[in-house]
């Protein structure tokens, strides 16, 4: 059975379960999307390894585990997601070592995580996508628009509870980049992502 890649369209709070996020996959040569629903954790690490300008000073799990894999030329290949059963999607880590190839068995939203820090394809197959056709008005739901790059940085803020509401106008751009730095440092990425979006309308 052939394989069908995947893209990451957007992050979006669930609209089914609570405190839950809904991670939305896209297919490179099509319309369908494929939404899973992930933990918050998880929803932060794969915003935050998309998100370029936000670095934490002390390496999340998943960042741990690409030091590690890196450390010890481990390479992730690719990610399947391979089975759909109950509404729970299962997933594959395809690792290779000196020519070798294992297959590890992992969550999606841990696997998505580890594929974005090692740039790494998502592929599902044809049967999984029929499968999760149920979900596909969950697009119009989160409002998700051919914009793939605006639309991921919306999310993200999201994500982060980004609190609008605080003004930043009044500082340079040189004070917003030490504060950014500040809150970066300090481990506050709702702050941080608040001071990047002030400074991205002056750019």
């Amino acid at each position: 059975m052939s394989l069908i890649k995947l893209t990451i369209k957007g992050i979006s709070y669930s609209q089914t379960q609570t405190g839950a996020y809904a991670l939305v996959l896209s297919e490179m040569e099509g319309s369908r999307t494929l939404p899973i629903i992930i933990g918050a954790f998880e929803a932060q690490s794969i915003a935050i390894a998309l998100e370029k300008e936000i670095r934490p000073p002390r390496p999340l799990t998943h960042d741990l585990f690409k030091t590690f894999s890196d450390r010890f030329l481990i390479e992730i290949k690719e990610v399947i997601i391979h089975k759909l059963v109950d509404g729970v999607f299962f997933s594959s880590l395809i690792c290779e070592k000196n020519g070798v190839q294992e297959v590890i068995d992992a969550r999606t939203s841990d696997a998505i995580a580890i594929a974005v820090r090692f740039q790494a394809p998502i592929y599902t197959y044809e049967n999984i996508l029929d499968k999760a056709g149920v979900y596909l008005k969950i697009e119009e739901e989160l409002g998700l628009t051919d914009d793939v790059e605006d639309e991921i940085t919306s999310e993200i803020d999201t994500i982060l509870e980004v609190d609008k509401s605080d003004s930043y106008a009044e500082k340079s751009i040189t004070e917003l980049h030490q504060e950014l730095d500040k809150a970066v440092a300090n481990e506050n990425y709702e702050l941080a992502a608040k001071i990047r979006d002030e400074i991205s309308k002056r750019s």
